[in-house]
């Protein structure tokens, strides 16, 4: 019995050693070897065009099914609310006052002519503008819904995609298996591969690159170790992505800002060029990782305590721009994910320093994977399974022109010029809100300014009629 046994253990180590040495071999010559310079050999676009005609089919298929079973199928709807231009307060409350005064004559029967609804006293229909914009406010939330994945129009095949995941036909269900078997069967051990290596790649070389003395050979090392294991956590994600502009590319002694999506922004910036990170200090694999990046390259890293001393987190970054042979500052001024639908609030702290800001716009198409981060949802974990779980994380790149503060704005008009200009690159709502408001509640300072304008308003006139 022992005879069999033996040949038996013998054949399946040889069929696994094979097996092994293959696999790592494909990896090499197709991935890895062609990430460290950079290289593609198309497969990536191939398969993304690919995936957009089986999605073209599976969404037709589901909407002729839905029709044949008369399903309805779920529909994001508008919330009712018509459109309006930007207007001001002083301006809509005459609107008000205005219609009031007509349906006042209208129910006299007199004409009232040449007589223009002032704003210059408070009026009972006041109270009506303050009722409907809390209601629009309630019903058209601009700030709740940033923090929620897309409802697609199409379906990728991903039940966590779309609401109408639901049997409709044997050959759609049999394609949505064989989607799940590819993904979780064999681009997730893939994927898993190439992350564990480049991280491992990462913390080995930059630990090493770290021994040596400070000077112009460390600096290049560190730049290329960087590019090189970034580029193999791209193919990770199976990334495809398009930059844009390359000429306007961060510089050293800059400071580069960008709207933030997921926390693998950094990879998809840094997988094209190379950045002084910015953050809190973690235990764990993440500070392992921080421990053995800062050795190699000047990052910026801070201690819990430190991270609310605005004063020192500005110092040190200053300090970090004023030397013109460090790697530009990667900051994401929002400070928090938003769903790749528009730009929030930047803080201004990185406004302040005096540095060119080097703006950057980030587009995601969640045909292919939702990559926004709900940190309130999902863990860094669960969220990372998904991104690898998923077909592909298609983006586009956007580098701007370099911005530097005019000498008639401050930081916050400064911050908010950028804001808009990423924006509109972009193709993102330009939104004034906080991202923050994301875990608090909104600012007294909000409520305020709206008293303050319609007080300004009412007391502004007066002293003008007074005067006259």
């Amino acid at each position: 019995m022992a005879l069999f046994v033996f040949p038996f253990n013998n054949l399946l180590c040889m069929l696994l050693g094979i097996s092994f040495t293959v696999w790592f071999t494909l990896l090499l010559v197709f991935i890895i070897v062609p990430a460290v310079f950079g290289l593609s050999f198309g497969f990536r676009n191939l398969y993304m065009k690919m995936l957009l005609k089986v999605f073209k089919w599976a969404t037709m298929r589901m909407e002729r099914g839905a029709k044949e079973n008369n399903h309805l199928l779920y529909k994001t709807n508008a919330n009712g609310i018509i459109a309006k231009g930007p207007t001001s307060l002083e301006e809509e409350l005459k609107e008000i006052r205005r219609n009031g005064c007509n349906r006042e004559s209208e129910g006299s029967g007199s004409t009232n002519t040449g007589h223009a609804p002032s704003s210059s006293e408070y009026e009972v229909s006041d109270i009506f503008y303050f009722c409907r914009r809390g209601i629009e406010s309630i019903v058209d939330d601009e700030v709740t819904k940033r923090f929620t994945a897309e409802e697609l129009e199409s379906w990728n095949l991903l039940t966590r995609s779309n609401y109408n995941f639901q049997h409709i036909s044997t050959r759609l269900t049999v394609l949505w298996g064989l989607g799940v078997l590819i993904r979780y069967g064999f681009l997730l051990p893939l994927r898993l591969t190439l992350a564990f290596t480049g991280v491992s790649l990462l913390v080995v070389f930059t630990t090493m690159i770290g021994l040596l003395p400070n000077g112009r050979m460390k600096r290049f090392l560190s730049e290329k170790v960087h590019l090189m294991c970034y580029r193999i956590c791209v193919r990770a994600l199976t990334a495809i992505i398009t930059y844009h502009h390359s000429e306007n590319k961060p510089k050293n002694g800059g400071i580069c800002v960008a709207n933030h999506t997921s926390p693998i922004d950094v990879i998809i910036l840094a997988s094209d060029g190379c950045y002084a990170m910015v953050g809190q200090i973690h235990g764990g694999l993440i500070g392992v990782i921080q421990r053995s990046m800062v050795k190699a390259c000047p990052h910026i890293w801070f201690e819990r305590s430190e991270v609310k001393d605005r004063h020192l987190v500005t110092q040190r970054l200053s300090d970090h721009v004023k030397d013109k042979t460090k790697l530009p500052i990667l900051i994401f001024p929002e400070g928090t994910c938003i769903n790749n639908t528009s730009v929030m609030m930047f803080k201004k702290g990185s406004f302040e320093i005096g540095s060119t800001v080097y703006p950057v716009a980030i587009k995601y198409d969640p045909r292919f994977g939702d990559a926004f981060w709900n940190s309130s949802k999902f863990g860094m974990v669960k969220y990372l399974l998904c991104m690898m779980s998923s077909w592909a994380i298609v983006c586009s790149v956007w580098y701007l022109p370099p911005m530097t503060r005019r000498e008639d704005e401050d930081a916050v008009q400064f911050a908010n010029r950028v804001k808009a200009a990423i924006a509109r690159q972009g193709g993102l709502v330009d939104l004034l809100w906080d991202g923050g408001l994301k875990r608090a509640k909104v600012k007294d300072t909000f409520k305020e300014e709206q008293q303050k304008l319609y007080s300004k308003i009412l007391v502004g006139t007066q002293e003008d009629r007074s005067r006259s």
